[in-house]
């Protein structure tokens, strides 16, 4: 579902032979792939130069997407809002994410596309453009395109500036958290778009089978703890939640997961009102941007654009998650 792409620096329109193999879904490689840190040295990949300062950083997102979606989260409860600044783009793409009336303007670069960040970093850039963004505005490039990257350090490096001392990678769960992620990431969060992309019936059914055969296991897992990790909210159970906010609205249908919604499973839906009601989380959730993009972007599954009306959800109802303390 790329609507354009950039080669050798130059737009092009329409959509690119994304890599797949039988008909799977395959998602491309991200590529900036630096690190900020609190003194400026180098992360676990990339190279160093990027300290965590207040007001240096800005984030470009899209409200619809579920990667960008973690980092808005890890912003809000980060209490990183005055520290980092962030733009959400249109929800609708037509040939590419563009800045305009129904998003936010570009107020660190005044550009009118995406790939014009892109082009900002990397003048020959060729590749996917996709949110989230992590900008530099002292170097005037990215620092980072990948979320789950971003989300470890917008939990971390910029300790020094805010008082939330909430850790969502808890060095004594690390172990817990990347065997979760490694189930969720796969089979989950990219499972939704390996069946909704698949272009061959043995692909659909395949990637179908593996995202609700993880949903049962996660199902069972919800079943003797509160959070997936176990007594406290970590970086996974915002992984997953961004997926989960989704599914019954747009997944169920437009992605042909429909053997179960998230609503027919009792421990998923109490643990996904549970996370929606985590103070400040409601507010990074917009529906309507969520179903127009999803409805209305992808032509090639919904070619007349029309925007599924249900389901009625209400993630306030009250949840039974307290029964774990």
């Amino acid at each position: 579902m790329a609507h354009g792409h950039l080669v050798d620096g130059v737009w092009q329109t329409g959509r690119r032979n994304d890599p797949a193999n039988a008909g799977r879904f395959k998602r491309p490689e991200t590529k900036f792939r630096n690190w900020i840190t609190p003194d400026g040295s180098a992360g676990p990949s990339g190279t160093g130069g990027f300290k965590a300062e207040r007001g240096r950083y800005h984030l470009y997102v899209s409200l619809a997407c579920p990667w960008a979606h973690r980092t808005i989260i890890f912003r809000k409860l980060k209490g990183l809002e005055d520290i980092i600044s962030m733009d959400a783009v249109e929800p609708v793409m037509g040939d590419g994410w563009e800045f305009g009336p129904d998003g936010d303007p570009d107020r660190v670069n005044g550009k009118k596309r995406l790939y014009e960040i892109y082009l900002l970093a990397e003048p020959h850039y060729t590749g996917r453009v996709s949110v989230p963004v992590l900008w530099d505005k002292a170097t005037r490039t990215i620092v980072n395109n990948e979320s789950p990257e971003i989300i470890r350090m917008l939990n971390s490096a910029f300790d020094a500036f805010t008082n939330v001392r909430t850790d969502y990678y808890p060095q004594a769960l690390r172990g817990e958290i990347e065997q979760v992620n490694a189930i969720v990431y796969p089979n989950v969060n990219n499972g939704v778009y390996r069946t909704g992309f698949a272009s061959s019936q043995d692909a659909y059914e395949e990637a179908f089978g593996d995202l609700f055969g993880a949903l049962d296991q996660l199902e069972a897992r919800l079943s003797r703890q509160r959070y997936l990790a176990g007594s406290e909210i970590t970086e996974a159970d915002w992984r997953l939640f961004t997926t989960l906010v989704r599914f019954d609205a747009v997944y169920v249908g437009h992605f042909k997961c429909n053997l179960r919604r998230i609503a027919d499973y009792p421990n998923l839906s109490n643990y996904l009102r549970d996370l929606y009601q985590v103070p400040g989380v409601a507010e990074t959730v917009n529906m309507d941007h969520i179903k127009r993009h999803y409805y209305i972007s992808m032509e090639n599954i919904n070619p007349n654009r029309i925007v599924a009306k249900g389901p009625e959800l209400d993630f306030d109802a009250q949840h039974d998650r307290g029964r774990f303390g």
